[in-house]
């Protein structure tokens, strides 16, 4: 089993920055791509940004391009979101998935295995 925990979520206002972390425990030898996903209030959990197990390839949702980034340090068994340019409608839970089975970084959550609580994000106008 694999343990995911999310911190860095907070209030900020439109334009503000803040740096998600997500660390892992447990069975981490296994995991491969590691993702970031958000939901608000009433909609469907969507996909933010994943990252492939050595860290060299990335993807992420248009809406996101440009303003967040992702990152590992698998020495530290953590990814991160540092996210820029705030906007309200980035307010969300934010979580963290990881997969045992995929390497390259998945925008579907069904190729992840494991799932952070999540931690909420808001952004204030």
């Amino acid at each position: 089993q694999v343990q995911l925990v999310e911190s860095g979520g907070g209030l900020v206002q439109a334009g503000g920055s803040l740096r998600l972390s997500c660390a892992a425990s447990g069975r981490t030898s296994g995991l491969y791509a590691m993702g970031w996903f958000r939901q608000a209030p009433g909609k469907e959990r969507e996909f933010v940004a994943a990252i492939s197990r050595n860290g060299g390839s990335t993807n992420s949702a248009d809406s996101v391009k440009g303003r967040f980034t992702i990152s590992r340090d698998n020495a530290k068994n953590t990814v991160y979101l540092q996210m820029n340019s705030l906007k309200p409608e980035d307010t969300a839970v934010y979580y963290c998935a990881a997969s045992r089975t995929y390497y390259a970084p998945t925008y579907s959550p069904a190729k992840y295995d494991s799932w952070g609580q999540g931690t909420q994000v808001t952004v204030s106008s």
